[in-house]
């Protein structure tokens, strides 16, 4: 989000748009890696499948706790950053979500909690899970885009904001792990 906001803020709102379908596309990678890999995993292991889970939910409250703690109090964002063409930054968008390992791990996270093994085509489930998250993903950084495109300059100025979003953000993270990790399927 941060990127969307510094490239909305920067260059405006079309910027942050291509921006957010250039992380859109960078995502689709690693749902792919997620389906193969773990569609492989549930399909031949119970045992480390479990394992994997609970490495997830520990993930998700570290960095949940992580963002609680930030003590960041600007955006950072500078409006006179190099303006890039629309193409390239839709690619530095896939580019910097490809590259991105949290991003990986997120999905090795978050969609083992949703899949069930025992209603089989776990691959399809994964993929599904994944697109849906990548779309909805994307809707919150196009708004994103718009908000700061207009008002980037303003809340740059504003720490308070920054603050609690992180607090919001660590919370909800730091429940997620939770409900991971003890949450049943029923």
């Amino acid at each position: 989000m941060i990127y969307v906001a510094t490239r909305s803020a920067g260059q405006g709102v079309k910027a942050g748009i291509v921006s957010a379908m250039g992380i859109m596309g960078g995502c689709m990678v690693h749902i792919i890696a997620a389906v193969v890999g773990l569609s492989a995993i549930i399909a031949n292991s119970a045992v480390l499948f479990s394992i994997i889970k609970y490495l997830g939910a520990t993930y998700l409250v570290f960095i949940g706790i992580k963002m609680l703690m930030s003590r960041q109090r600007t955006f950072n964002l500078d409006p006179s950053m190099e303006k890039l063409t629309y193409r390239k930054l839709f690619f530095q968008g896939v580019i910097t979500n490809v590259l991105n390992p949290k991003v990986a791990l997120f999905f090795l996270a978050f969609l083992p909690q949703f899949i069930d093994p025992s209603k089989g085509n776990s691959h399809w489930q994964i993929l599904f899970l994944g697109t849906w998250f990548d779309f909805s993903g994307t809707v919150v950084n196009i708004i994103v885009a718009l908000f700061f495109g207009k008002m980037g300059g303003w809340l740059s100025g504003r720490p308070w904001f920054l603050q609690y979003q992180n607090k919001i953000a660590g919370s909800l993270l730091v429940l997620l792990g939770f409900k991971v990790a003890f949450g049943s399927r029923n």
